[in-house]
């Protein structure tokens, strides 16, 4: 199939600089657990959660998070690839099967420019609250959103503070896709949270740069995720919208899966810092088996081995990932408040914004009434609501 001989050549690619990336690998934990020990720190890993403060959660709390996800979120992938699997009338679903749209549909085109967007945008919020509206409209009047890719612009997206006026600039490359709606909606939240602290006053702790990253995200994936609610009669048709929303749901939770290994991954590389290669590529086969999909890799197990490989936080910024996790954890409960009660949901997410980062963090959570915990029992209800949502009855 062409799918199938676009992978392979991709792959292939890839597996030009496996050495050389190893090698690279091995350098930098071998530095790292120097690190390490001339900070007295029995590993790296330990030096790197000293490091980063968290003094809120421990390396058993992401232990925690990972049987979580196995529990509850991995069941839902497998059955996600089921479903696939016989959509697409494949036997068995394999790798090159994962991205392609199961029913054979072209790729959803919401806007065509990014006044489109942006209008579509504070729309969604308007159904939300009509307070982000407001504030979506006053960026766009103020000239604070660059959104539309061009040539020679820098790749990616972001919410930055611009320090002396105080005010949040959103900064993106949208090209009409699906995605660039998420992205807004996703960037917005950040927005949102800038705007919530703007009026305290100038202390260190309501900067929007020193909110920690676990609740920073909450402001962000929560309102992506509920300003999905409301793509209907905004860029789609009901048929579209719910098109959008499911596809959108199951990668966030394949990407809580990707997540629990990456992290699982790096807690045994910076504890096992003395680990062969072929070690290392055993533990990460092991690990994508605990959190991994359905697909087979029969023929590909080379391939397969080396897949950590592309996680660029793996080699700049080592531990940099579970935060994701944690804030989904966040933003999936408040999702699920809002789809039972939304004015609840709005209420609890705007106190917590509020605070900035003058609280810790199992006080901002507290403030947005979710529990700080990462647990089977904190995920199971939202592993619930997303299987409402996702598996076809």
């Amino acid at each position: 199939s062409v799918r199938e001989k676009t992978w392979l050549l991709s792959e292939s690619r890839r597996q030009k600089d496996r050495d050389t990336l190893n090698h690279v690998y091995d350098q930098l934990i071998s530095l790292r657990h120097r690190i390490a020990e001339n900070a007295d720190f029995d590993n790296y890993r330990d030096y790197i959660f000293r490091k980063k403060e968290r003094f809120d959660y421990t390396p058993e709390d992401c232990f925690h998070y990972h049987e979580a996800v196995e529990q509850h979120i991995v069941p839902l992938i497998h059955e996600l690839d089921k479903e696939r699997k016989n959509g697409l009338g494949v036997e068995p679903l394999r790798p090159w099967d994962l991205a392609v749209d199961p029913k054979g549909r072209p790729a959803l085109r919401p806007f065509k420019t990014s006044p489109e967007l942006v209008q579509g945008c504070i729309h969604v919020f308007d159904k939300v609250n009509p307070d982000f509206a407001a504030k979506l409209e006053k960026m766009a009047s103020l000239d604070l959103l660059d959104l539309e890719s061009r040539k020679g612009k820098a790749p990616g997206g972001y919410n930055m503070e611009l320090a002396e006026i105080r005010l949040p600039f959103v900064f993106m490359n949208s090209v009409g896709r699906d995605g660039d709606v998420w992205t807004l909606l996703h960037e917005s939240g950040h927005a949102f949270h800038v705007f919530a602290v703007r009026d305290k006053g100038l202390p260190y702790q309501y900067r929007a740069e020193n909110v920690p990253l676990e609740i920073a995200e909450v402001a962000s994936q929560a309102m992506e995720i509920i300003g999905g609610e409301h793509l209907e009669g905004t860029f789609y048709n009901k048929e579209d919208a719910a098109r959008s929303k499911r596809e959108h749901l199951a990668s966030i939770v394949k990407l809580l899966a990707w997540i629990a290994t990456i992290d699982s991954f790096q807690h045994w590389i910076y504890t096992h810092p003395s680990h062969a290669r072929e070690e290392r590529q055993g533990q990460w086969v092991k690990l994508r088996k605990r959190f991994g999909g359905a697909e087979s890799w029969n023929g590909y197990e080379e391939f397969l081995q080396s897949q950590w490989q592309r996680q660029l936080h793996l080699f700049e910024v080592p531990f940099y990932y579970i935060e994701y996790g944690i804030a989904f954890m966040g933003a999936l409960g408040l999702w699920t408040r809002y789809r039972k009660d939304p004015r609840a949901a709005i209420s609890a997410y705007q106190r917590a914004l509020a605070l900035g980062g003058s609280k810790p963090l199992p006080e901002l959570f507290k403030a947005a009434e979710l529990p700080f915990d990462f647990g089977p029992r904190t995920i199971e209800p939202y592993a619930n609501e997303l299987r409402d949502v996702l598996v076809q009855r």
